[in-house]
């Protein structure tokens, strides 16, 4: 027994280690960490804990013989990977949107995207000014098709003009998302999918969590005014970045698509 301990030690000492091993190791550890990126905030570690609390159980039930209750957990183990598939779809859905986007082309020209994005920020400065609730969802490379087909569809130059128009108290419009596609505003009064991170603020309001949630399911970019303190935040990746003045935000949206 000895000699065999010995002697498999003496195999891990002579392990060869070559530069694949460390790229294997170096991959597989990209990928955990991605993934755990991806999960973070979300309902989604509450259920990766509890799918290792069983499996912890089902270890201990098997240590301790106890034959009814590792039946029972083997047959649970089984369908595990189906498990995975609909309680994780949401996260699977963005991992591959991400897997699948490709980093070498922006959406927009130079010139497009900073005359495009001057028109956006004048808009929001002004409704900002008078504390008028907004929300703009900008178009990178994942298609909002869903969400432009539940809005009122518009098929219109982004101006400074009809973005304070389609945000005025009052009229048909104003509730909702304007989504802007390229240098076009595609629809009006979108309806977004709500995050449901927890841990957000409780001043954030629909249209926070709506912002956020836009940037969750997709790589979309959302402005948001906000109707109580008039502040300007820029939503991406399902984070939000509060306070924002004109120029930060111009900056922030001209390196997000120039590349600038």
């Amino acid at each position: 027994m000895i000699q065999d301990l010995a002697s498999r030690i003496r195999g891990l000492i002579h392990l060869n280690f070559g530069w694949r091993d460390a790229l294997d190791i170096l991959i597989v550890a990209a990928i955990t960490y991605g993934l755990l990126r991806l999960i973070r905030g979300t309902r989604a570690v509450q259920m990766v804990l509890g799918l290792f609390a069983i499996l912890i159980v089902y270890g201990a039930a098997s240590f301790l013989r106890l034959i009814a209750l590792s039946t029972i957990l083997k047959a649970l183990i089984f369908y595990f990977p189906f498990a995975i598939i609909v309680l994780f779809s949401h996260e699977l859905r963005r991992a591959l949107a991400t897997f699948g986007r490709t980093p070498f082309f922006a959406l927009f020209s130079g010139y497009h995207a900073e005359e495009t994005i001057s028109e956006m920020v004048l808009a929001v400065t002004s409704l900002s000014a008078r504390r008028v609730g907004a929300l703009i969802v900008l178009e990178r490379r994942e298609g909002l098709k869903t969400y432009i087909e539940n809005g009122s569809p518009i098929d219109s130059v982004v101006s400074y003009e009809l973005l304070v128009t389609l945000f005025a108290t009052g009229t048909p419009l104003h509730d909702g998302a304007v989504i802007v596609s390229g240098d076009r505003i595609a629809a009006a009064a979108s309806f977004l999918p709500l995050s449901l991170k927890e841990g957000l603020p409780k001043r954030f309001g629909t249209r926070h969590r709506a912002a956020i949630g836009i940037t969750e399911e997709t790589d979309a970019l959302a402005i948001l005014v906000s109707e109580e303190r008039g502040t300007i935040s820029l939503a991406r990746g399902g984070s939000l970045q509060e306070d924002l003045d004109a120029k930060s935000l111009r900056d922030l949206l001209l390196r997000e698509f120039a590349g600038q």
